[in-house]
């Protein structure tokens, strides 16, 4: 007979016959698993290199030169996006980046052996001057500060349909802290030297009162500062600076820049030569002069003196 604390020969085998079983049964699974791993890995690899995309160094010559700002104010989804279409279609002419200016889309071009075309520089325009003076409150808005939902629920505090709210959707959209809303005034102001042309606060601006037009020679713009189609009266009746459709300053230009439609005019800074002869015409002030020198009124003497000589 077996000692006390002597296994049962019988027993020893047994447990020895399972533990056996078992480590065969972790080495069959390990050898498994690996066979599955390798024969997974080979097959990844050959769908791989068959439906592989082979990128064009090129791409990412471009994307250094670009600011890196996705922006979108190129129309495309980022500069990365921006970079591919160039590469894509090897043309400049319909594409541009605001953002990098003149400068670095000839070193686009010439990285890719193009042409780059140059493009005069661009500015966001507030096309509204419905001031806290010139538009005066008339209501409470209490809600949202976003100018969206007050454009959703309401014609704004001044009660023009068309006016500047002021709740800055604008900017929040820019990205470079080139537009903020003025404290006094209520409406928003872009900087000369910050605004890139982006575009992304015209969109964001549900009543398009802001507009990318040339930033012109001196940083000087002729524009009509208002949007509102309404009539004359209920047009002025809100404000006293809107445009009221009468057409003065469309007969006064010798360009034929100025066009009116919808009782509101419209200067094309594409044809606009910035005489500045529409300005004072306008009997409302709603044509807004920029960056120019301030207008020399004649003086009683030069104007008898004028009379003499026409006399």
């Amino acid at each position: 007979m077996p000692r006390s604390g002597e296994a049962i020969p019988g027993k020893r085998t047994e447990r020895h016959l399972k533990e056996q079983a078992v480590n065969e049964t972790l080495v069959y699974a390990v050898i498994s698993l690996s066979a599955i791993g390798v024969i997974s890995a080979i097959i990844l690899y050959f769908v791989a290199q068959k439906f592989k995309v082979i990128e064009d160094p090129r791409i990412d010559i471009v994307a250094d030169l670009l600011p890196s700002a996705n922006c979108g104010g190129c129309g495309l989804a980022g500069c990365r996006a921006f970079a591919e279409e160039v590469v894509r279609t090897e043309d400049l002419s319909k594409i541009n980046c605001p953002v990098s200016g003149n400068e670095a889309m000839k070193q686009i071009a010439a990285a890719m052996g193009l042409e780059a075309q140059e493009k005069d520089p661009l500015i966001a325009v507030v096309r509204c001057s419905g001031n806290r003076t010139n538009a005066p409150q008339k209501v409470v808005y209490d809600s949202a500060a976003a100018c969206s939902f007050a454009h959703a629920l309401s014609a704004g505090e001044s009660g023009c349909p068309n006016g500047c709210l002021g709740l800055g959707d604008c900017v929040v959209s820019c990205k470079f802290d080139a537009i903020w809303i003025d404290e006094l005034t209520g409406l928003a102001v872009v900087s000369d030297e910050l605004c890139v042309a982006c575009g992304t606060c015209v969109t964001a601006c549900p009543r398009s009162i802001i507009e990318l037009r040339l930033k012109g020679k001196k940083d000087r713009r002729i524009f009509v500062s208002c949007v509102n189609t309404e009539r004359g009266g209920p047009a002025r009746k809100n404000c006293q600076v809107a445009c009221i459709g009468c057409g003065k300053c469309v007969k006064e230009c010798p360009y034929d820049a100025i066009t009116l439609e919808n009782n509101l005019a419209y200067i094309d800074f594409a044809k606009c030569r910035l005489c500045r002869k529409c300005t004072p015409v306008c009997p409302t002030g709603s044509i807004l002069e920029t960056n120019f020198p301030v207008r020399r009124e004649k003086s009683d003497e030069t104007e008898k003196v004028s009379e003499t000589s026409e006399a």
